[in-house]
């Protein structure tokens, strides 16, 4: 049951040689300019194909110009994703391009689909056939007024002889007599005197019907659409079958190769450190004092979320920039850097992190008290350079992403001098593609923003520091927040105890 894949044809531009250094290159790959070791897609992708192919020959030769011979590690390989994983990798599918820049009816060079192309000469092809019938069309109701003239000679021949004979002016006398028109008189004097013979009227009387049954088909093909448009596919089928060749490259819609590891959706906790170290922990429930850093760094949160979600990581410039949770390093060891794994650049800088299921909805914020709701699905990009989503005003920082509960009703914004205000989640605005939302509190001149945060019934902790920098928590029930609620992007009250506030979270009943 073994089998092998053969290649026999390649792409324009591609050679076998050209295959098997594509091969190695992904077999054996080399640590890219500026990184010290393969970064975590070069080893992924390695795996993936030294798991699926065991070799590969060249036997092309004077028999066969191309054959290339793919042999699977085993039999049970699935043949499809075998010559999906080839395809996508390698130069065995490639696209060409191609210059559709043409002249079109307005004389003016432009780029154009193919299917305005296509429409573009059918519409001239209708153009052209109308103009070349009516050219038709004029000819033959000339050489029908010709012979009509020719007929009434035919009829009066004995008069129109004389005519000519005594008439000063035979051809005044003919119109008048006969009541021909110029172009008619003009050819029946001359005409020959055999072409009067009883054999030519004949022939006459042939010639004009043939050119009135003409005539009829070349007004119906101008005045009906359906008769012009039956014309113009035959013409077209008959040029193909006289001029056409067989296609020697298929044209057909498809979509291009693109092989997608398959994912094990499993529980694992994303371990991210303050100095943005990332590292995967297979399982959760882990006891976070079991996790080591390097010297001088710390634990900037863990989350517990699933191997297909994403790590995504907010920069100072308002980019979000993603990463599979599959593509995390696994926890032996302290991780990588977040570096090595996105493309940063401008000494940008990533200031936090967030992991989870797609779908959840996400309270973003600023510094300047800006903010709106949205999904973690919504902020996911496949570009390391990031995704643009977050837009920053002059001076202002993406404040620390919050999850958005099924059960949360409000939202409390803390300010920069202790003062906080609570209103209704009904007052935010959804936004899927970023931006800079809705303002949130009112602030006092070089006032900053420092935390808002989802809250339920239950209340919000407001988190800072007191006298001798001692760490406290004032916890704000329904009763305390009574004076702070109030309409959004209204300045709030200041909190009665006396505390350096830092931060808001949810309160510890609400898990």
């Amino acid at each position: 049951g073994q089998w092998q894949a053969v290649v026999h044809e390649l792409p324009p531009g591609c050679s076998s040689q050209r295959v098997l250094e594509e091969i190695e290159e992904l077999t054996n790959p080399k640590v890219k300019a500026g990184k010290k070791a393969l970064l975590p897609e070069q080893l992924a992708l390695k795996n993936t194909i030294l798991g699926a192919l065991d070799a590969v020959r060249d036997e092309s030769g004077r028999d066969a110009p191309v054959r290339l011979v793919f042999e699977p590690k085993s039999k049970n390989v699935d043949q499809g994703e075998f010559m999906l994983m080839l395809l996508a990798h390698t130069s065995l599918e490639s696209s060409a391009p191609i210059n559709l820049v043409m002249i079109g009816g307005d004389g003016r060079p432009r780029q154009k689909g193919l299917t305005a192309i296509l429409q573009e000469w059918i519409d001239y092809r209708f153009v052209t056939v109308r103009r070349r019938t009516e050219f038709k069309l004029g000819k033959v109701n000339d050489r029908i007024h010709i012979l009509e003239g020719r007929e009434t000679v035919l009829l009066n021949i004995d008069k129109v002889i004389a005519i000519i004979r005594n008439s000063d002016e035979p051809k005044a006398a003919l119109i008048e007599e006969f009541r021909l028109s110029e172009r008619q008189a003009e050819d029946i004097l001359e005409i020959r005197l055999r072409q009067l013979a009883r054999l030519e009227a004949i022939k006459i009387q042939q010639e004009l019907a043939e050119l009135r049954n003409e005539k009829e088909k070349l007004e119906d093909i101008l005045e009906n659409p359906s008769s012009m448009k039956r014309l113009i596919i035959r013409e077209i089928e008959a040029d193909a079958k006289l001029y056409g060749d067989d296609r020697r490259t298929i044209i057909e819609e498809a979509q291009r190769a693109v092989a997608e590891q398959k994912v094990i959706d499993e529980p694992v906790t994303v371990i991210v450190s303050e100095k943005g170290w990332v590292r995967a922990r297979t399982g959760i429930g882990h006891d976070p004092a079991q996790f080591t850093f390097k010297a001088g760094d710390s634990l900037y949160k863990a989350f517990e979320c699933r191997t297909v979600d994403h790590l995504l990581g907010i920069g100072d410039n308002g980019k979000v920039y993603s990463v599979p949770v599959n593509a995390l390093p696994g926890s032996r060891g302290d991780g990588v850097p977040i570096t090595t794994l996105v493309d940063l650049s401008g000494g940008v800088r990533i200031l936090h992190y967030f992991a989870g299921n797609p779908e959840t909805r996400l309270l973003i914020s600023t510094s300047d008290a800006f903010g709106f709701i949205t999904k973690a699905g919504d902020m996911v990009s496949r570009l390391k350079g990031g995704k643009s989503f977050i837009t920053l005003n002059d001076g202002a920082a993406p404040l620390p992403p919050r999850v958005v509960t099924d059960n949360a009703g409000a939202v409390a914004c803390l300010s920069e001098k202790g003062r906080v205000l609570v209103f209704g989640i009904d007052e935010m605005k959804v936004l899927t593609n970023g931006g800079r939302g809705v303002i949130l509190m009112e602030l006092e001149p070089k006032e900053k923003m420092l935390a808002a945060q989802p809250i339920t019934q239950k209340g919000v902790n407001v988190i800072g520091t007191w006298s001798g920098d001692k760490a406290r928590t004032v916890e704000l029930f329904a009763s305390g927040l009574e004076p702070h609620f109030g309409k959004r992007a209204r300045k709030g009250k200041a909190l009665s105890a006396r505390l350096k506030a830092m931060d808001l979270a949810m309160r510890a009943a609400e898990g």
